[in-house]
């Protein structure tokens, strides 16, 4: 197939060419009706926001130009079958959940995965085993998930339905996925990776390989995070036939929206075009501003810039570490200056880099200069830093109950002298570093009640939805419950 086609986005030139009169949805009647005031900031996409026309081909039925340009992703992502996706990743990950989920099998997944997948195995009543992530020195925080539990775990569940595993983290960090995709597929287990902020891989070197590559059995990939493609726009590739290609289809076509967006469709037909046509030349153009961006970040006292590792690391990401100064000033720092980065934690800050160059480098070395004179150090820490130590978990621990039996459950609040042995009805984050302490689902024990009272005389940041995590907690209310010793 001709990878300079864009097929999709071909047919939608055609029709705006006809100067069509809108006689169908959407309600601003390609543009003419619609506020005086966004007028001229929406219009441009307003003429292309189309629903299913004649020339125009259907999402959830492709048979003309959507399906030529899946197939073209197809070929390019090297998929037995690919599928546009106009709900972003999350839509990816709950369809190959629901796709692969089996009653009578466990879902081995890593605990530190996107609340995507938390969803997913919730709504598909699953029986999950959750493997830890791994802390890494030299980056200083939780990421990659820990390869030895996964192998552990298959061997404890060589009967699971599935594996679920982030690949590579939101930083860019890679693992030895090959190793874990080889064990799994012995058991003849599919492995699926939630690979959204890796849809750049497939352009090869320097880049770590693609989960798809590596023999992934399904892979979702967030196009619009490193590839030219719009905000929601995603691709989910079916890597093998260890999964059931029309249960894929029927999954996404029971949760993608019926009135699916042209302007995120046709994004995706260009760019799978960009990457396929241009990709490789811009990388090689970009690598060396990349090293001097690098660079220009290395000479500071405010932070460190953190290690890369060819392979290993996606070389668009860089992170700094604060220097004992706090990131959240650091990154308003950086704001005023009209640079926005990707993500601020407590002591991080994550820049995420175009596929090609754009940064004029004179212009921000004068804003680090300028940064670097207003920032000032911490006089009092506001935020204690977690001990790495006491946010250790099992390799992997499987949960008291499967998903199913606890939607039969009701809820009651507790104490937390009380608490102990009793099933958490929701998750308990600690933030940084975000690697949930408790999950839905698990039986509370003495060491997580007494861990979560330091993170809180700490002042430890605690996502979860309790308004009072410091008195107690939700849990489940079981039938045959009469107390643990």
């Amino acid at each position: 197939m001709d990878q300079h086609k864009t097929p999709l986005y071909h047919a939608m030139l055609q029709h705006d060419k006809k100067k069509p009169i809108s006689f169908h949805v959407p309600g601003h009647k390609n543009g003419t009706v619609f506020p005086e005031r966004g007028r001229a900031f929406y219009n441009d996409i307003l003429i292309v926001d189309y629903t299913e026309l004649t020339g125009l081909d259907d999402l959830h039925e492709p048979r003309s130009c959507i399906l030529e340009a899946q197939r073209l992703a197809e070929q390019w992502f090297g998929a037995l079958h690919s599928y546009f996706l106009v709900g972003g990743s999350t839509v990816g990950n709950l369809s190959m959940i629901m796709a692969t989920h089996q009653f009578d099998r466990p879902v081995i997944v890593q605990r530190n995965c996107h609340k995507s997948v938390m969803h997913g195995l919730e709504l598909a009543g699953a029986e999950p085993v959750f493997v830890s992530p791994i802390y890494e020195r030299d980056v200083q925080r939780y990421g990659s998930v820990s390869v030895e539990g996964v192998l552990e775990a298959i061997e404890e569940h060589p009967h699971a339905g599935a594996i679920i595993l982030t690949y590579p983290d939101y930083y860019g960090r890679t693992y030895d996925l090959l190793a874990i995709i080889e064990k799994a597929h012995s058991y003849n287990i599919p492995v699926l990776i939630d690979e959204a902020h890796g849809v750049h891989f497939s352009l090869g070197d320097p880049m770590p390989p693609s989960a798809l590559q590596l023999g992934a059995d399904i892979v979702v990939q967030s196009a619009h995070k490193m590839a030219p493609a719009m905000t929601m726009g995603s691709y989910l590739h079916v890597g093998s036939d260890r999964v059931n290609n029309k249960r894929v289809a029927h999954y996404l076509q029971m949760l993608q929206s019926s009135s699916p967006s042209y302007p995120i469709m046709g994004s995706l037909d260009l760019a799978r075009y960009f990457m396929a046509t241009e990709g490789a030349r811009c990388v090689k153009k970009s690598l060396p501003f990349i090293q001097l961006f690098r660079e220009s970040l290395s000479h500071s006292k405010v932070w460190s810039v953190l290690p890369y590792r060819l392979g290993v690391d996606d070389p668009f990401k860089v992170t700094i570490q604060m220097n004992d100064y706090d990131a959240q000033d650091v990154a308003r720092l950086f704001e005023e200056e009209g640079l926005y980065p990707e993500l601020v934690t407590e002591s991080q800050i994550l820049f995420v880099l175009g596929l090609d160059f754009y940064i004029d480098m004179e212009s921000w070395r004068k804003c680090l200069e300028r940064i670097e004179i207003k920032a000032q150090p911490q006089q009092v820490v506001t935020h204690a830093t977690i001990d790495k130590a006491a946010v250790s978990t099992p390799l992997y621990e499987k949960c008291a109950l499967n998903y199913q039996d606890l939607k039969e459950l009701e809820t009651e609040f507790i104490a937390w002298q009380d608490a102990e042995q009793r099933i958490a009805a929701h998750h308990v984050i600690p933030y940084p570093p975000g690697i949930p302490l408790i999950m839905k689902g698990e039986r509370i024990t003495n060491q997580h009640i007494r861990k979560l009272h330091t993170f809180i005389q700490q002042q430890i940041h605690i996502q979860t939805n309790e308004d009072s995590i410091e008195q107690g907690i939700h849990v489940y209310i079981e039938l045959d419950w009469i107390g643990y010793t």
